[in-house]
């Protein structure tokens, strides 16, 4: 049902926890499932410095926001705003169809961090999806 990479990422999740000092913060939530997914974003020079993130979901919702931090980080802003849901997914090497909407939280998760970041500094960036 999963990829090896999706249980490596669920089994040994890549920057799981709290930036308490973050500069963006984005917490996104899918009512049907019960996913909740918050992502914390430290950038310095307009790149991604550190990315972390706390998710109260199943497997594939860890895994996609383990992927998410790892596909972020060290990235510009605007590089981490092109980062797709089919990016995530595709670089776990697939979900199953019934758990794509994790993706989505995950890479929303993200680009909700970057534009509370840059709604603090005074601009936005569109988000692609």
């Amino acid at each position: 049902m999963y990829t090896d990479k999706v249980m490596e990422h669920f089994k040994n999740p890549q920057n799981m926890g709290e930036i308490p000092d973050a500069d963006g913060v984005g917490t996104v939530g899918n009512p049907v499932c019960g996913d909740l997914m918050t992502i914390y974003i430290k950038v310095k020079d307009n790149r991604l410095a550190d990315v972390k993130f706390k998710t109260f979901g199943c497997g594939a919702a860890i895994a996609t926001s383990s992927m998410t931090t790892e596909l972020a980080k060290g990235k510009t802003l605007e590089e981490a705003m092109k980062i797709t849901r089919a990016d995530v997914a595709g670089s776990l090497g697939g979900l199953p169809p019934v758990k794509m909407h994790c993706s989505n939280l995950a890479a929303d998760a993200l680009h909700v961090a970057i534009n509370d970041y840059l709604n603090k500094q005074g601009g936005t960036v569109e988000v692609k999806k």
